[in-house]
């Protein structure tokens, strides 16, 4: 093995068992800023990736000692973030399928020329740049998190508690000796008091929840179950906007694995939701079927619906779609909360929307299986009907 590269810049690990494919891949990054190692084998090239700690890997398949598609499944147990080329004379389907299922980012089969090696070589370091960027992204967003937590539970909700208690107080004091209009501003500032406490714990709902200690209380959940809970609770405001909540269930549907209160609270949300911008008169639909493994909850309604413009929003934090019509505003936490309580269930959440003729959201959860692992979680995805 050797490297070579005396700056700062990325890093490239070549393993082949090859030497004329070595040096030929040393003599095209020649003059680049590119710091560059290789190995003859998977066991050097694995004590590489633990000295140099590469950003690109390229890994031939067909090598003595431990194969490539094992190199590549040991380097991704190492580092996930680390980005995998398939390099080999041995080209087909299947090995590229599997080589994929591993991790690896692409595949260039021998013989290649300098540009496509240039190419594909440019192209890794690229994916390993965003890699990087979205973690630094995240974890950013994680301590602003935990920061904005600590300031509402401290500066804001400590005092507001406080006013508030002193306005029972003052309330009690005086009581039978204010007058009416006295009476009336006092009842508004304990209103307006109280909705912002209201608002305080929305927020630390959102941000603060521990799934970890959620995921703890997971067991096998019936589906049918946590849909009558949640209708129960969104009854009281269909009735007051003159909406009819309507279910329909296929039977049977298999279990879940879950936590039953943190699913009946997303179908309370995304229903609420359906509730607030359908109009008088009109239905909201729960559905529930099973497609490939997964339980399939559809909450669909033909109210105002959701902009194009808003679509790749509405399931970040603090974000209030733009409609021109009168409805109940929100405080832009319920769909990010939700999104992160179904994919804590290895689930995904969807929607599909039309301005002015409604919108569907789709809730995909795994079934149980006590004799399998859960499906893989699905990405959530935003769609919009043509």
């Amino acid at each position: 093995m050797r490297a070579q590269g005396i700056d700062n810049s990325y890093k490239i690990l070549i393993i082949d068992d090859e030497e004329v494919v070595l040096d030929s891949c040393a003599a095209i990054l020649e003059g680049s800023d590119y710091q560059l190692a290789t190995a003859s084998d998977g066991t050097l090239g694995m004590k590489l990736v633990r000295e140099f700690q590469p950003d690109l890997v390229f890994v031939d398949l067909k090598m003595p000692g431990i194969p490539g598609l094992e190199v590549i499944d040991r380097i991704h147990a190492l580092d996930p973030t680390i980005v995998t080329v398939v390099i080999t004379g041995y080209a087909t389907v299947s090995s590229a399928v599997g080589a994929m299922k591993l991790g690896a980012y692409d595949f260039l089969p021998k013989p290649f020329t300098p540009d496509e090696f240039r190419l594909i070589t440019r192209r890794g370091l690229e994916k390993r740049k965003l890699v990087l960027e979205t973690i630094d992204l995240r974890r950013e967003k994680e301590m602003l998190r935990e920061n904005f937590a600590a300031i509402v539970s401290h500066e804001l909700k400590a005092p507001l508690g406080a006013v508030q208690q002193n306005l029972f107080v003052l309330e009690a004091e005086l009581s039978g000796s204010l007058t009416e209009d006295q009476q009336r501003r006092l009842e508004r500032m304990k209103s307006r008091i109280t909705d912002l406490v209201k608002l305080i714990h929305t927020w630390l709902r959102a941000i603060s929840v521990d799934f970890d200690t959620i995921k703890e209380k997971f067991e096998p959940v019936v589906v049918a179950s946590v849909i009558s809970k949640a209708v129960d609770s969104l009854q009281p405001h269909a009735t007051r906007k003159d909406i009819e909540v309507v279910t329909s269930l296929e039977e049977p549907l298999s279990p879940i694995m879950g936590d039953e209160g943190t699913l009946t609270e997303v179908l309370i949300n995304l229903g609420n939701n359906a509730i607030k911008y359908s109009y008088a008169g009109s239905q909201v639909l729960i559905n529930a079927h099973e497609e490939d493994d997964r339980v399939v909850i559809f909450i669909t309604d033909t109210g105002v619906g959701i902009s194009k413009e808003d679509l790749p929003f509405i399931f970040e934090d603090f974000y209030r779609g733009k409609t021109r019509q009168p409805v109940e505003r929100g405080h832009g936490l319920g769909l990010a909360l939700s999104q992160r309580i179904v994919e804590i269930h290895n689930g995904s959440i969807s929607v599909e929307s039309d301005l002015g003729k409604g919108s569907t959201f789709v809730i995909r959860l795994p079934i149980y299986c006590s004799d399998r692992h859960p499906q893989p979680p699905l990405q959530a995805e935003v769609i919009r009907n043509p």
